[in-house]
């Protein structure tokens, strides 16, 4: 049986986001979803599924049932190369579940504390042009629907619901496990250096096309960028691993401890920001080591933040890149998270933020105790003139309306909406404003 409580304040990790769902179902089997939805349904009650909570949009909050699914985690199958998940496994735990069977997730984005449901519904995604987010690798899906019968969604069953429930934004059903396709374990040959921001804009083309992973970040206030150039190796390569003292100091102490005291300096001084993100250029980056995947791609956050990302196609963004930072100049803004930029493959996902076009990713931070409001709106409105999407689970102001016009399959995602869940259960707010009623 299920466990069914009554439920307390929720809020994400960002702290963007809160509600107070009426109650929690704490499930650790497909037979205990399957009684959570009938128990919702019973009771008119709205259902969402929660995972780590980090998205920082309200696509997880609800005033009905709160299904709850860390314990519907682990590995289920392995079959070659495909490996079946419980949907509440957090990525971080997958590189130990695949090690014992030579495997590793194609690709991976830095942050691992999202489950792979919550991930996959949401469109993560690493960088890399010859590489799609993670739900590009997902074979096969197994979900409830809102009737609380099993749906198997995969290439040889519902093969043609494969690309809506890949990337369902919690919208279609409660995922209760998914079959990704892996690759042999690999090891990757990292190089982090600091750079001009003019330079790495003109060769950003040549860079990503060049390169298996490259991404950059670029400061604020500053003339540079910290790029980072990652090549696949093979698993038996030799391994040149950052030293503990090195890992502790760069990943723990200067990109979380150091960076959330200059945050708080920054807020309580704004016109020291400048002067804070020249000094942050001098003491980060500057290294090269080779290592397990996902030691490389993964770098731990602990300081909170909130985030706003656009795809938009990938020859637009050494302009879009810089009309931001001048805009930044401009407005007089003080901006101390540097801004991102990501690249991947085009996809066939219905509402995939890459979904026909190879795109690059702009990403745009503000301390969790700041108000973005006015610099995610500006930033938006600039975004949109390439024709921009927004990162389903980062935050946004557009509506559905505004989407349908940049998402071709918009109306097909639709109407698999209405046929499994005509009566919404799975909505809420944030999915009326995207997808409409």
């Amino acid at each position: 049986m299920t466990e069914i409580a009554t439920a307390r304040l929720w809020r994400n990790w960002g702290r963007s986001e809160s509600s107070h769902p009426a109650f929690v179902a704490r499930t650790s089997t497909v037979d205990d979803v399957v009684e959570a939805v009938a128990f919702a349904r019973g009771r008119s009650l709205s259902i969402k599924p929660v995972g780590a909570g980090h998205s920082f949009t309200s696509i997880a909050a609800t005033d009905g049932l709160q299904i709850d699914l860390s314990a519907l985690d682990g590995l289920r199958a392995v079959n070659g190369n495909q490996v079946t998940l419980g949907a509440g496994t957090n990525l971080y735990q997958v590189p130990a579940l695949l090690e014992t069977h030579g495997l590793a997730l194609a690709n991976m984005g830095d942050i691992d504390r999202q489950t792979i449901s919550g991930a996959t519904s949401t469109g993560t995604h690493g960088t890399g042009v010859a590489f799609g987010g993670l739900a590009t690798q997902i074979r096969a899906v197994t979900m409830v629907t809102a009737s609380g019968e099993l749906l198997r969604v995969s290439e040889t069953e519902n093969a043609e619901l494969l690309p809506a429930v890949s990337l369902g934004l919690g919208a279609l059903g409660v995922i209760v496990d998914l079959t990704i396709e892996c690759v042999p374990a690999f090891l990757l040959h990292a190089i982090e250096r600091p750079e001009n921001v003019q330079l790495v804009l003109e060769e950003f083309a040549s860079r990503v096309a060049g390169s298996d992973h490259f991404e950059f970040y670029v400061w604020p206030h500053t003339d540079v960028a910290l790029t980072k150039t990652n090549t696949r190796l093979p698993i038996d390569a030799q391994r040149h691993p950052l030293g503990r003292v090195r890992h502790w100091l760069d990943d723990d102490f200067v990109a979380n401890d150091v960076l959330a005291a200059t945050l708080n300096l920054g807020r309580a001084f704004p016109k020291l920001i400048p002067r804070i993100n020249r000094l942050a250029v001098n003491i980060t980056g500057d290294r090269e080591f080779t290592d397990l995947s996902h030691k490389v791609f993964v770098s731990p956050r602990t300081t909170r933040f909130r985030e706003m990302e656009y795809a938009i196609p990938l020859e637009h963004v050494p302009e879009a890149v810089t009309r931001l930072r001048a805009m930044i100049d401009a407005k007089g803004w003080n901006i101390s998270f540097p801004i991102e930029v990501r690249a991947a493959a085009a996809d066939d996902n219905w509402l995939s933020t890459a979904n026909g076009r190879a795109s690059g990713y702009i990403a745009v931070h503000r301390y969790f105790r700041e108000d973005p409001t006015e610099y995610f709106r500006a930033i938006e409105i600039l975004m949109r003139e390439y024709g921009g999407r927004p990162h389903w689970g980062k935050m946004h102001y557009q509506d559905a309306a505004s989407l349908r016009e940049v998402y071709p399959r918009f109306d097909d995602f639709l109407a698999v909406r209405d046929r499994l869940d005509p009566d919404r259960v799975f909505a809420n707010d944030y999915l009326g404003r995207v997808l409409g009623p």
